[in-house]
This record gives structure tokens, sequence and C-alpha cells, in this order.
């Protein structure tokens, strides 16, 4: 055996065993310029975006930007209760801050004015596309 050392000193067994035992497992090492290749390609993609980050919520009205007014009766019976006639809290209207405040005060003004019905809704609206569905709140309730 240490005839053999001094004879191939780079020699070893276990090559020995892969190249008579199985012809055709090549066995390939890495030089320096793979090694550097592999490196630059393992690198971590650049500006991707976080897939678990959740969408930014726009309301309604600023995402298409719409004006309230109080003329806009159809507009103003979405977000009010059609039984009860009171006007749906943002959990439920998906509004922003400001816009719910509009809303709210935009429906009082349609109510004075004769706009709207103070306790029903108009039976032409019922068949009207829901902008807020309360069985479905966007935001969970505090209580």
């Amino acid at each position: 055996m240490a005839l053999m050392q001094k004879i191939l000193p780079c020699f070893h067994i276990s090559s020995l065993y892969r190249t008579t035992m199985f012809p055709l497992l090549t066995v390939r090492h890495s030089t320096n310029y793979n090694a550097s290749l592999q490196q630059e390609d393992d690198q971590p993609a650049q500006n991707l975006s976080n897939p678990y980050q959740k969408e930014k919520r726009c309301c309604v009205l600023c995402k298409y930007d719409v004006n309230v007014d109080y003329k806009n009766a159809r507009l103003l019976s979405q977000f009010l209760s059609p039984f009860t006639g009171k006007v749906y809290e943002r959990n439920i209207t998906g509004l922003c801050k400001s816009k719910q405040k509009i809303v709210e005060s935009e429906i009082i003004k349609a109510q004075n004015a004769g706009y709207l019905a103070i306790m029903l809704k108009k039976v032409e609206y019922f068949k009207d596309p829901k902008l807020c569905d309360p069985d479905r709140p966007v935001r969970p309730h505090r209580y």
C-alpha cells in the first residue's frame, strides 16, 4: 500500500471503485470556472415583490374618482339599509374615512331635500348592483 501511494500520489481507491464498478457513472469535478458560474447563477433574484403581502385596499369611490352629490339618490341608496334606512358603517361599505363622512353628510342632505326616503329604500333601487354586502363585511367589526 505504501508503494502504491509513492507511485500514484493522487490516486484514491474510491475513484478506482467508481470507474471499474460503474463505468457509465462519470464523476465531474468542478473547476474554478464552473464554481464562479455557479455562484453567479445562484444569486437571489432582484426586485421581486413579496408574494405574501396583502393588496392595499382602496375604497370604491376613490378608485373610480366618484364625486358624491346629494342629488344622486341612486348612488347614496347603495349605502343605506333597505329595511331600516340606516347608513352602513365603514366596515361594511369599505370606504375610507373621508369618503364615509362625505357620504353620511350627503345622505342627510338628500333626506332633508326629499331625494331619499328616511325609513325605506325606493323599490326601483332594489335591483341595482350592490356596492357593499352587509352579510360579508370588508373589515371585521370591532365588537
